[in-house]
C-alpha cells in the first residue's frame, strides 16, 4: 500500500465529502458575503479547503473524471436545495428534477468505475493466454 492511501479506500470518500462540504459552504458563504463581506473569510477558506481534499481524493487513487463528476454534480445539487432553504432561491419540479437527474448520473459514474476497475483488475490477475497454453518453462541442463 502506498504511503497516504488507506487500507480499505475509504479515505478517499471522506475526502470526497469534505471536498463537497468546503465547496457548498464556501458557495453559500459568496451569497450571504454579497450583503455582509466578512463572510468572504470563508469563500476563500471554503474553496482552499475543497480543492485541497479533491488533491487528497486524487492521492488516494480515485480517477479524475468520477472525483470530479462526484465533486461537482453534488456541490451543484446540494447548493441549489440549500440555497432554497436558506436564502429562498426557487427550487421548481423541474430543478428538482434535475437533482434527481445528478444523483443518478453521479451513481451511474461511481458503477461504472467500480467495473472498469474491477475488469483491470481481472485482467492483471490472469496470465497471458500464450504463456498459459506453452507450459512451465525448461532450463538447459
Amino acid at each position: 500500500m502506498d504511503a497516504g492511501r488507506t487500507a480499505h479506500g475509504s479515505g478517499k470518500w471522506l475526502f470526497l465529502g469534505g471536498a463537497i462540504v468546503s465547496e457548498v459552504a464556501a458557495t453559500l458563504a459568496l451569497r450571504a458575503a454579497l450583503d455582509d463581506p466578512p463572510w468572504f473569510a470563508l469563500v476563500v477558506a471554503g474553496y482552499a479547503g475543497a480543492f485541497t481534499l479533491l488533491a487528497l481524493v486524487l492521492r488516494e487513487g480515485m480517477p479524475i473524471g468520477v472525483a470530479y463528476g462526484i465533486w461537482g454534480a453534488s456541490g451543484v445539487a446540494a447548493t441549489a436545495v440549500l440555497a432554497a432553504l436558506l436564502f429562498g432561491d426557487p427550487l421548481t419540479w423541474p430543478m428538482g428534477l434535475g437533482v434527481v437527474a445528478v444523483a443518478a448520473g453521479v451513481m451511474t459514474v461511481e458503477i461504472g468505475a467500480q467495473r472498469a476497475v474491477a475488469a483491470r483488475d481481472a485482467a492483471a490477475a490472469t496470465p497471458p493466454a500464450s504463456a498459459a497454453a506453452s507450459g512451465p518453462e525448461e532450463t538447459p541442463s
